[in-house]
């Protein structure tokens, strides 16, 4: 079977077995909270000399940047050209600066939902933690007060009501990590599920 014909311009920016769709989907691990952002704030802790934590207006005042981006989720769909709005990650680890065992960066969300990512794919340049999409705040569906944005990674990495990211010297692998999918998640490989992770996968970065 052959996938839907795109220009070229933009099939050379869609990932193998995916498929571009104009409505973003909405996915998610249970309910969809809400929140007041008064009440909400941003840990950074772990392997780190200055842990810290910011309250959402705090966070909000650091200097935002946007970055545009596409999506691409893991179970075959792809939006083009998001508009992010929020602020880097790196500048939140220059801030807490890292100890030199530091690997790994675990994302801590409202209901216990966790992912990971090496400490590596998280300094990227478009690494995000936003607050806003396509020049609004973001939905409580999308997010809201704050989600993760990793726009080279699969979209479960871009993780939903971010409340804290750990960083440490070995990966605990997050919600759906445990539950079959890939370590690294990177969709130009098609790095969907744990069976394609080669041996010791979760230990390298």
């Amino acid at each position: 079977m052959f996938g839907p014909r795109y220009p070229q311009e933009i099939a050379r920016r869609i990932p193998p077995g995916q498929r571009l769709v104009k409505t973003w989907p909405v996915l998610h691990v249970g309910t969809v909270p809400r929140v007041d952002p008064s009440e909400w704030d941003l840990r950074v802790f772990g392997l780190v000399e200055e842990p810290f934590t910011l309250t959402y207006a705090e966070l909000r005042a650091l200097g935002p940047v946007e970055v545009t981006a596409d999506m691409h989720c893991v179970t075959g769909w792809t939006t083009l050209d998001n508009r992010w709005l929020g602020v880097p990650f790196r500048v939140l680890a220059e801030r807490a600066r890292p100890r030199p065992e530091a690997r790994w960066v675990i994302a801590h969300c409202e209901q216990g939902y966790t992912t990971d990512l090496s400490l590596e794919a998280m300094m990227d340049e478009d690494v995000l933690v936003a607050w806003g999409h396509d020049g609004q705040d973001l939905t409580p569906e999308h997010g809201f007060p704050l989600r993760l944005v990793v726009p080279k990674r699969y979209g479960w990495k871009s993780a939903k009501w971010l409340r804290g990211l750990e960083l440490t010297d070995r990966n605990r692998r997050g919600y759906w990590e445990e539950r079959g999918y890939h370590v690294h998640a990177d969709p130009w490989r098609e790095e969907r599920y744990a069976y394609q992770e080669g041996p010791g996968a979760e230990l390298e970065p």
